[in-house]
């Protein structure tokens, strides 16, 4: 399985592995706004304590290299987090991404910077054809995101991801790819 890097760089930031002591960080940044995880799988953090057990985690899955990375992104010429983005390597030569940031960066494009980053990346791996991404279809921004990106809107999933805080039932999803 390919292995991405531990780091980059793109024109206004820089994504890294997170450490240990970015709990309160990334908490205080993007991880405990209700906003920023309105359309995510996971509820906005009350507490910094679990988030450092997650943080713990992503840690490890980069020791293991198992398929599912984690990056921590900061603007260039600081170590502060503004938001993050993931990759999963799937079966069958698919890379799935996922992202969020904090709120007041949204709308200047580092998400999309972060993202064609990793897509453009994850195309040339010999062994990936399919870069993909989804989002609730009542969230146009990231749909921008990925048009951005270089990824084409493919469709609806219909009833295909849970956001906690709209409730249970799952919710359709905008599914975007760039393929090779």
């Amino acid at each position: 399985m390919t292995r991405p890097p531990s780091s980059f760089g793109t024109a206004r930031l820089v994504a890294r592995i997170p450490r240990a002591d970015d709990g309160p960080a990334v908490f205080a940044a993007y991880a405990s706004d209700p906003a920023v995880t309105r359309y995510l799988a996971w509820k906005a953090y009350e507490r910094v304590e679990p988030l450092n057990a997650f943080l713990r985690d992503c840690i490890a899955q980069w020791e293991k290299g198992n398929g599912h990375f984690v990056w921590l992104l900061c603007l260039k010429g600081t170590a502060t987090p503004i938001g993050s983005i993931g990759l999963t390597l799937e079966a069958g030569g698919k890379a799935l991404f996922g992202y969020a940031l904090a709120q007041r960066f949204w709308g200047h494009g580092f998400a999309a910077e972060a993202l064609t980053h990793l897509v453009n990346w994850a195309l040339v791996q010999p062994s990936i054809h399919r870069a993909w991404a989804y989002c609730d279809v009542e969230n146009p921004a990231s749909v921008r995101v990925m048009e951005k990106a270089g990824m084409v809107r493919e469709g609806v999933l219909r009833r295909w991801h849970v956001c906690p805080t709209l409730g249970p039932e799952p919710r359709d999803c905008v599914v975007c790819a760039k393929v090779k």
